[in-house]
This record gives structure tokens, sequence and C-alpha cells, in this order.
């Protein structure tokens, strides 16, 4: 069996590195650019940074920002229509998952019109087209949807997101500059820095994982558990290493898949618009208690890479619970709630746990599970 690793054609890491958005759209022979952004980043002024690159380039533009934060079917619809009237022939995508993935669906359904029911990308579908250019520019250290082959679009009528895994939607260029990230509030900062090491641990544990993204997700937790405590504070080099491990742990986990944390993180946001990091961190823990008998050796790489002293000398239970400790301890330390309380109701359980168990990511566990496990998960949370 075949390994596979897709990344970006292109990528762009450091301050100021947004200016080479000019630079590829004009060796690529670029014309108009669609900008697809949230209303929030055109009221602060961050989106600006990168349409004054294109401004002083001579570039044009149209911008599009009916993106929710957890972007839906409507979104996309209105974003197609809008991508055709426009006359762009690519895409600027400024924001973080919310509108990476607004921008993916979009791209795709314009290249390949035969899936303009946006119900129809859900899993893998099989496109025949690479989405329209995608120049992918993160404000937020966490999803790392600006190299993953991954976007999530949340079903209102039906109160579910479904996940499309297609190798046609990667953006061309991804540009990580964490200049455009300095304007996070610290809740965000924490909320999508927890979503990224949730990425590199269910990745280095999924049941796809092999030496390749096992480097990647390594190094992505060391630099999280390093740097998420000083980048909620403010301070430049703890920004600097989260916008360079969340994009790491995006390299590994596009190609091997996650889990049931993010499974469940789907449906709380579903149905209850919870932010995507929040609840990926307040699951994170609990899930690898649960997954622990299941993953070998890992947790105790885990460890090392969180920071845990005297991991050598410890027994495989005593370095299973040093790993789950240690992810626990930075979620307090960040401010993220210990558990769902004030986010779910115990009515809506089974609800939740089914839709988790149909989610694209739950197969990629690395314990088999069930809807009655998943559902206790949630209730021990509760």
């Amino acid at each position: 069996m075949a390994n596979r690793i897709v990344l970006n054609e292109t990528s762009y890491h450091g301050a100021g590195a947004i200016k080479e958005i000019a630079t590829e759209a004009k060796a690529r022979g670029f014309k108009k650019a669609f900008v697809c952004t949230d209303p929030d980043l055109l009221k602060f002024g961050v989106s600006k940074k990168v349409t004054d690159v294109l401004d002083g380039a001579g570039l044009a533009y149209d911008i599009y920002s009916n993106i929710k934060p957890n972007p839906t079917i409507e979104n996309v619809q209105t974003g197609v229509e809008a991508f055709k009237k426009s006359g762009a022939d690519y895409i600027v995508a400024i924001g973080g998952g919310s509108s990476m993935d607004t921008a993916k669906a979009i791209g795709i359904i314009i290249a390949n019109p035969e899936f303009e029911d946006v119900r129809s990308l859900e899993g893998v579908a099989p496109t025949k087209n690479p989405c329209v250019p995608i120049i992918a520019v993160p404000t937020t250290a966490g999803t790392a949807a600006e190299v993953t082959i991954n976007y999530v679009i949340t079903d209102v009528e039906k109160q579910r997101k479904f996940v499309c895994v297609d190798v046609h939607d990667i953006p061309v260029v991804a540009v990580v500059d964490p200049d455009m990230m300095s304007s996070m509030p610290a809740g965000l900062t924490a909320a999508t820095g927890m979503d990224a090491l949730t990425h590199a641990i269910e990745g280095y544990i999924t049941g796809a994982a092999w030496e390749m993204t096992d480097m990647f997700h390594i190094k992505a937790i060391e630099l999280i558990a390093k740097s998420l405590r000083g980048a909620v504070k403010g301070e430049k080099e703890g920004r600097d290493g989260m916008a360079l491990g969340q994009y790491i742990a995006g390299m590994g986990f596009s190609n091997v898949g996650l889990g049931i944390v993010h499974s469940m993180a789907h449906s709380l946001g579903a149905l209850y618009d919870t932010p995507h990091g929040v609840a990926n961190a307040i699951l994170l823990p609990t899930v690898m208690e649960y997954n622990a008998e299941a993953t070998g050796t890992k947790y105790r790489d885990i460890a090392i890479a969180m920071g845990v002293e005297g991991v050598e000398g410890m027994s495989v239970e005593e370095y299973r619970k040093a790993a789950v400790d240690a992810v626990k301890k930075l979620s307090a330390d960040v401010g993220i709630p210990a558990d769902l309380k004030a986010i779910a109701k115990k009515e809506d359980v089974q609800f939740l746990s089914e839709s988790a168990y149909a989610d694209a990511c739950r197969p990629g566990n690395p314990k088999e599970t069930s809807v009655e496990d998943i559902k206790a998960l949630y209730l021990s949370l509760m």
C-alpha cells in the first residue's frame, strides 16, 4: 500500500510574507481576485492588509464576506453566485477555517458545476477538476485549512456539519504570516491553538499514521506546547511558534485523518454553534483517556513533546496519564473550560452521538467505537 502526501505547491512563512501574494498572482498570470473573508476581519481592517498588497500591485479584486463562523450551505451558494458575477479567475481566502472552507467549496463548485448541490460534496466526492486556484492567508493559528484537503460545511436544516475531503481543493499557495494573526484576542488564540494541538495529537494516533506524518505531528506538538501560552499573552515568539506549529500539524493530519474528538466537536458546533477549537479542547483529554489502550507507546512520545520531565522512567500507565495531564494543564492555563456543562444539554446527547458517529472523522479513531461509547464520553463531561 502506498502512502500519499498532498501539500501546497508553494508556501511562504514569516513576518511580511503577505507581500508575496502579488508576486504569485502576477507570476501565475491571474487577472482578478475573488477575496473571501469574514465581516469582522473587514470591520477591523485585517483583510485590508492583503487588499492593500493587491492595490499596490494594481491587481483587481471583488470582496465576498457573507461567511459565518461555522460556514453554511447558504454561505457557499451565495458565494458561488457572487464569483460567477465577479469575473474573477482566482480566490484569495483571508481568515480562519470558516473563510478558507467557504473558499474551497466555492472553488470546487465553480470548477465542477455538477456538484452545485453542496451536500453532494460530503465525504470523498469524485470531482474531476482542481478548484479555482486559491491563495490562502490564515489569520488564526489553528485550523491549518491553508494546507489541508479538507473543509467543513454546516447544514443548518439538518443541524449537522459535514466534512468534505478532496485533493482538488488544496490552496495552490499558502501565505502564513504571523503579522496577520497579531490582532487575535486571547480567547480566540487559545481556542484555535488547542484546535491545532488536537490536529497534531489525533493525527499522530490515527490508524493511518506513518513515519512522515509522525514527524510532522510530533514537531507540531512540541511547538504548540512551547508556544501557546506565550501566544495567548500576545508575545511575538509565541505567535511565531504557533503560526508554524499549526501549519506543520496540517501537513500531517490532512494526509492521514483525525478521530472522534473532531467528530464530537463537529456535532457540538452544528447544534450549538460552539467554537470549534473550544469544543476540541474540552473533549481532547477525555477522548485521549478513552483511546489510550489502542495507542501503543505513542503517548510516551506525546508526553515528551509536551515537555513532561522524567518520562523515560515511567510505566505505560504513568506516561499515558502524564500525556493526558499535560494536555489538561495547557488547556486550563489558556482559559478553556474543563467540561460541557455550559454548552450541551442532556436531552440532545443521543442526537449528538449519532451525528458524531456518522461523521467522516470517526473511522480514523485508533479505537473502534460506537454510538453508545460516544454518548458515554459526552455524558462524562456534563
